[in-house]
């Protein structure tokens, strides 16, 4: 008996352990999704009427804009990406991979910003179209097998019914059953 409770006592303990453990994760998470208004305004301390800014870590010059636009379009594709990321990594669905679509998006325009390029929001979707071939088309295969495995005795009874022979009267009384 003694073992009995003892095993059991041992359970709890590890049950209370993942508890926690899930908690903290959790609060991680509620914590890091909490800070980004914070984070997203960031660039109202970069200065806003100069080209050119420099700091003891980096020296940065924009061409089109002044450095608060340039840091104010890099922050808006960088939370975005942040949040993505936070909910790709913890997402548990099964369509979780179709995610990286819109990251992948937004990745490419960061790229345009940080290049600078004038025409930022042009040319992604023509390196978007790869990536959406091969995902699209992925999440799709795992979702029929997915929905064919939870419906197989479905299917099998929807097969055999189709099967019967039944006249037109009967066709019609089944469609109001």
């Amino acid at each position: 008996m003694d073992k009995q409770n003892n095993k059991s006592t041992q359970e709890d303990y590890k049950h209370q352990d993942k508890d926690k453990k899930s908690l903290l994760i959790g609060g991680l998470i509620v914590l890091l999704i909490a800070v980004t208004p914070f984070l997203f305004y960031t660039y109202k301390s970069l200065p806003s009427d100069t080209q050119f800014w420099e700091t003891f870590l980096f020296t940065t010059e924009t061409s089109y804009f002044s450095v608060n636009t340039f840091g104010w379009f890099l922050i808006g594709k960088v939370i975005p990406i942040y949040l993505l990321l936070l909910w790709f990594f913890t997402c548990k669905h099964w369509w979780h991979w179709i995610i990286l679509v819109p990251i992948a998006m937004y990745i490419f325009q960061l790229w345009g910003i940080i290049n600078q390029s004038r025409n930022l929001d042009e040319v992604e979707l023509l390196y978007l179209l790869p990536l959406m071939m091969v995902l699209v088309p992925a999440v799709y295969v795992i979702r029929a097998k997915l929905f064919a495995k939870l419906h197989e005795d479905d299917l099998k009874s929807f097969e055999e019914e189709l099967g019967q022979e039944r006249t037109t009267w009967q066709q019609i009384r089944d469609l109001f059953r």
